[in-house]
């Protein structure tokens, strides 16, 4: 492989992880910044066993060196001491990771509120390769795009109407699945105005790669701007969500006026009533 085409493949590997990280690395809500303890937390204590073998590493390499002129042979005795050093401290710490990652992971159940108050309700379809975002108290809906109001708890339905996808936007929490015939939950809030990123990492096929959604955190006055800018858009009837599901992939994002009532439930119920049929069939 040309040397262009190894430089790009690898950045097309490595780029959206990259980009993803440094959204958990700027957290904007209580979820993500837990994890971020969490996260420094595990790297703190690995770092006890990691820091003292590095600088030991550099001692000798500099201490017994060629040109220093000093020999080491080591004693092969055993050493009940050594043995016990070398091996109980990285299981302690292996123990102590454990035990606070298992702990605190479950205090951020994604169906608990984040935060008191009320919630502004989205229903997230996951479609080949696009999310519908429903807003069914405020009648809109948006492709590719999930604006929430700062400091406003957002609960988040999701379900999908293709194969398994996962919802993240990695600087407000973590992932959640999205499974035909299925409901999950994730409570988020964001705390301060700012323009993020969320996408899908779930494999899913051709067009996974550029699955991803803007996530505009505005403040509320902005929020009721864009939502009355929304609701002049084109309805949301079965025919033109039929039309959206069948479409190729779409990285734009489109916005929908009066969303199909039930139509989140009616696309999860098609998976789970056989009877009922595809809801966007050829018959």
């Amino acid at each position: 492989m040309p040397p262009r085409c190894t430089v790009a493949a690898l950045a097309a590997i490595w780029l959206p992880g990259l980009a993803e990280a440094a959204g958990a690395l700027s957290p904007n809500g209580p979820v993500a910044e837990a994890q971020l303890g969490i996260l420094l937390t595990a790297l703190g204590l690995m770092a006890i066993v990691v820091l003292p073998v590095w600088l030991l590493a550099a001692f000798v390499v500099l201490r017994y060196r060629s040109t220093a002129g000093q020999t080491y042979r080591p004693e092969e005795d055993f050493d009940l001491k050594t043995d016990l050093v070398i091996w109980a401290v990285p299981a302690l710490i292996v123990i102590a990771i454990g035990t606070i990652v298992w702990t605190r992971t479950h205090q951020l159940d994604p169906y608990a509120q984040v935060a008191p108050g009320d919630s502004l309700r989205i229903q997230a379809v996951a479609l080949d390769w696009k999310w519908l975002f429903i807003y069914p108290d405020l009648g809109i809906a948006t492709v590719n795009e999930l604006a929430l109001p700062a400091g406003t708890n957002a609960e988040i339905a999701l379900t999908s109407d293709t194969v398994i996808n996962s919802l993240i936007v990695p600087g407000l929490a973590g992932q959640i699945m999205a499974m035909a015939g299925m409901r999950t939950e994730l409570n988020v809030v964001a705390e301060a105005p700012a323009l993020m990123w969320g996408r899908n990492t779930q494999y899913s096929g051709e067009g996974f790669a550029d699955q991803e959604f803007r996530v505009p955190v505005t403040s509320l006055e902005d929020f009721a701007a864009w939502a009355e800018t929304a609701r002049r858009a084109r309805p949301l009837d079965r025919a033109a969500y039929c039309l959206l599901a069948t479409e190729e992939a779409t990285s734009e994002p489109r916005r929908y006026s009066a969303p199909e009532d039930g139509l989140f439930k009616a696309i999860m119920m098609q998976y789970m009533d056989q009877d009922r049929g595809r809801l966007c069939s050829d018959d």
